[in-house]
């Protein structure tokens, strides 16, 4: 693992000076209590729960404490330590470094957007690069936290049910750990994430279509949690708390990127609301921490072809009563989930920020993701580009102000779904090598 590995590493040296600071007893752990978001059942972090005992599906919800963190933690600090995910281990769940499974993810790019906001009529817009994430997804902060908790709680196999990005970033870091990794996915699965889960060395099934409002795959891993003793860990928050604390780190970087500043808008694609509710979670942390002082306004953008965390906020909806969407029918694979699992607290995000919630048609999906090559050079998958879609969306009908500072979520890498790509343009011409034919390519 990368700490066993690199022990003289900067990050490494970074928990060794916190755990100074704080009691043996209390080595590395900031955490005040995991809270049942349904029942309210709280549990001790040393219990090593992944789910509410009361079986409720309740996001078991991770408490800090903010007074302790804020007496090392401060912009002058942050501004000292090396970059990634586990730059800010006093706001992540993992008591001891050398549980920690590294691959190198976070510290992605935080792109100025100049040609690309000049095509929307926009002043200030910002893409946070995920694509550039060790599996081209921003799973991998999810799964290195996730991972890093089995670790620490001695699993020795782990399991999830997955569109493809969650899985192939758990697959990688069971991989560096050395745990047996299971992976449920859709039928409609992409070859090429399937092909990365395999390689991997996941055991990999497909599971057979969506039944109206319910998700199969999350069927199987109820039944491997119910007969197996394999750690869950999925990307919602219900099967597994910890995963949910990586996204946060994300938020972390947009405001030191932006030399601490809060972006008035922040865009992020979701289907459960795992990553709406993460990046929420991770600009509540830093506003406890008067690192800053206001909320940025989140949306969550979905597809028309399946969009109940949508629905249910533009009904007012209460949090806990979201329907699930009969049939899930859109070119976003990753956000096909139809039933949002982190959808409560998506919700609340919304309600708090002051948000909003918009669902595009494919359409709008796909020529984001042209945008996105075209205009800033960057390779985005349906999934990824589906913020910039909403973005288009809310600008045209004057919601979003021109002047306004604007962030975009780029989830997903678009070598994970090569064939909506090979389906968006035309064969190339194949030709003799001549002048003449040279000339003609010069006149297009």
């Amino acid at each position: 693992m990368f700490f066993q590995i690199c022990l003289e590493s900067d990050v490494a040296n970074l928990f060794i000076q916190i755990s100074s600071l704080v009691s043996s007893s209390d080595r590395m752990s900031f955490v005040t209590v995991l809270k049942c978001s349904r029942c309210g059942s709280e549990y001790n972090i040393d219990d090593g729960r992944c789910l509410c005992e009361r079986k409720d599906l309740g996001r078991l919800d991770i408490h800090y404490n903010y007074a302790g963190i804020s007496e090392i933690l401060n912009k002058n600090e942050i501004s000292k330590r090396a970059g990634g995910v586990w730059r800010f281990p006093e706001l992540l769940p993992i008591k001891n470094p050398s549980n920690i499974v590294s691959l190198g993810e976070g510290n992605t790019p935080l792109i100025k957007a100049n040609r690309l906001a000049k095509k929307l009529g926009l002043q200030h817009l910002y893409l946070k690069d995920e694509t550039r994430s060790p599996t081209g997804s921003f799973k991998d902060r999810s799964m290195t936290v996730g991972v890093s908790k089995a670790v620490e709680l001695g699993a020795k196999v782990v399991v999830t049910a997955s569109s493809g990005n969650a899985a192939a970033a758990l697959a990688a870091y069971s991989a560096k750990a050395g745990l047996r990794c299971y992976a449920f996915v859709l039928e409609i699965a992409p070859f090429e994430k399937i092909s990365q889960l395999s390689l991997y060395g996941a055991r990999v099934v497909r599971v057979k279509g969506v039944k109206k409002g319910e998700d199969p795959t999350v069927e199987m891993l109820q039944l491997a949690i119910d007969n197996y003793e394999w750690y869950p860990c999925p990307s919602f928050g219900p099967f597994n708390p910890y995963q949910v604390e990586g996204p946060k780190t994300m938020s972390y970087e947009i405001i030191e990127q932006m030399g601490w500043r809060t972006p008035d808008w922040v865009f992020v694609p979701a289907g459960s609301a795992c990553l709406l509710t993460g990046v929420w979670k991770g600009f509540r942390d830093f506003l406890s921490l008067d690192l800053i002082q206001k909320m940025p306004r989140l949306v969550a953008v979905q597809s028309t072809g399946n969009a109940p965390l949508v629905r249910a906020f533009n009904q007012g909806v209460e949090p806990l009563r979201i329907e699930p969407w009969d049939k899930p029918n859109t070119v976003a694979g990753g956000l096909a989930d139809p039933f949002p699992w982190d959808g409560d607290a998506g919700l609340t995000a919304l309600k708090e920020t002051n948000g909003a919630a918009e669902a595009v048609p494919d359409e709008l999906i796909l020529d984001g993701e042209r945008l996105l090559g075209s205009y800033e050079g960057i390779f985005a998958e349906p999934s990824g580009a589906t913020g910039l879609a909403g973005l288009v969306s809310l600008t045209n009908r004057g919601v979003v102000d021109p002047s306004d500072e604007v962030v975009v979520l780029m989830t997903g890498s678009g070598f994970k779904d090569l064939n909506v790509v090979k389906g968006m343009f035309k064969e190339p011409p194949t030709v003799k090598p001549t002048l003449a034919n040279l000339k003609a390519l010069a006149t297009l």
